[in-house]
């Protein structure tokens, strides 16, 4: 049952409160969808919308009337469709060349029981869509619609991975902002700047944005 509990004196978190494991397919990509329609059209009095693996936080705009905002935030909620993929349209898509030469290449086919190719081929066969970002400026947790590629994380954690390299963990991908210390697997590598503190936004990924990663040769 969804709940749409108080944080604070001027925040709502939205639990869905959906069966299955947190951040399972269809519902992963649930949330992302929701949070990203009510940022682009926010009720009156809401000041951010903030979206996690499964929940939204939803800040309010001092004054604001907090029950009214909580029945349009459960209205617009119940409006989002279930099931389905990344909503943006072509225009939308951002896409991210990427060498498939990742120290984790070949653990992550073997963990899967396919081969390298076969990982390429999924991980370039799908629209991902960002499901929330964290752990540093830029990094986008990214979903595919049927949970493909779910490999866990590596038992020993690196001191320091690179920027740019793509990588794998508990169902997500994601790219690495900048050089810091991390366990997923890496399965490539790519040129692309997810963090610029010049552009506007700086962050290239956005919860609710859609990614398609493309094979780089040579």
């Amino acid at each position: 049952m969804t709940r749409l509990l108080p944080a604070g004196d001027r925040a709502w978190l939205l639990d869905p409160g959906e069966p299955g494991r947190p951040g399972g397919p269809g519902h992963a990509l649930r949330v992302p969808r929701f949070a990203r329609a009510l940022r682009e059209d926010a009720p009156a009095g809401v000041q951010d919308v903030l979206p996690a693996a499964r929940t939204v936080l939803i800040t309010l705009l001092p004054g604001a009337d907090a029950d009214a905002v909580g029945r349009e935030v459960l209205r617009r909620w119940a409006q989002v469709p279930a099931e389905g993929t990344a909503t943006s349209t072509t225009q939308d898509v951002v896409e991210i060349p990427v060498r498939y030469d990742g120290q984790d290449l070949g653990d992550v086919a073997d963990l899967l029981g396919v081969s390298v190719d076969d990982v390429v081929a999924q991980h370039t066969g799908t629209t991902w869509q960002c499901a929330f970002v964290g752990f540093a400026p830029g990094f986008g947790y990214l979903r595919s619609p049927d949970d493909r590629l779910g490999v866990p994380r590596r038992a020993q954690s690196r001191s320091a991975v690179p920027a740019g390299a793509v990588a794998l963990a508990d169902g997500f991908s994601a790219v690495y902002p900048r050089r810091s210390p991390g366990g997923w697997q890496l399965i490539g590598t790519t040129t692309a700047t997810l963090w610029d503190v010049t552009a506007d936004p700086p962050a290239l990924l956005q919860p609710g944005t859609a990614v398609r990663f493309v094979q780089e040769h040579g």
